[in-house]
């Protein structure tokens, strides 16, 4: 190979993650990255134009030969968690710990509100016809959500972040569902 070879050679960076095969699709590869620079860039700058709430909500285009989705959920969950300790530590800072508790105490109260209604009628349902999550694995994760506000179970972020319910129809709508799962990881991140 002479001098004018190795000029045209390009060199490619290994993948960050590992990366799906055959049939199975992944998180489209650039979208996950520029999402991940960004957020790092979003970190190391102190910005504020992204939060863990971005961070958790963010999605990406499902494509074959994509990275693996477990392993890509699982990095955002770390990034989730330096974001919500950081805006924590802003708070802490400027309005004081008790600021902060008293937040976390309010926003589980209103949790614990919403799911003090009875079983099987703690979400909007979806119509006959369409489909929603399964009622009695929300109620499931529901109760779960209660002993840990209420009576301090364990529960951890992780676990809610892949709470994953199957449908049915006449399920639970599947938006108010993770609103809540949402505002309960928030909780969580919060009292850390």
């Amino acid at each position: 190979m002479n001098d004018d070879q190795l000029d045209v050679q390009t060199t490619q960076a290994p993948p960050a993650f590992a990366v799906t095969s055959g049939r199975v699709r992944g998180y489209h590869r650039a979208a996950v990255d520029t999402f991940l620079s960004s957020a790092r860039r979003a970190f190391e700058t102190g910005g504020d134009e992204l939060t863990a709430e971005d961070v958790r909500t963010a999605s990406f285009p499902l494509v074959k030969g994509g990275y693996v989705v477990a392993d890509v959920d699982a990095a955002l969950g770390r990034v989730e968690d330096a974001f919500a300790a950081r805006e924590r530590d802003r708070v802490v800072r400027t309005q004081g710990a008790g600021a902060w508790v008293e937040q976390a105490r309010a926003e589980a109260q209103v949790i614990l509100d919403h799911l003090a209604r009875p079983r099987r009628h703690r979400f909007a349902r979806t119509g006959v016809l369409t489909f929603g999550y399964r009622l009695d694995e929300v109620d499931h994760v529901s109760t779960r959500i209660v002993r840990y506000l209420r009576d301090g179970d364990p529960l951890t972020a992780e676990q809610l972040r892949s709470a994953a319910f199957r449908m049915q129809r006449g399920g639970y709508r599947e938006e108010q569902v993770d609103a809540l799962l949402d505002a309960t990881i928030d909780v969580i991140l919060a009292v850390r």
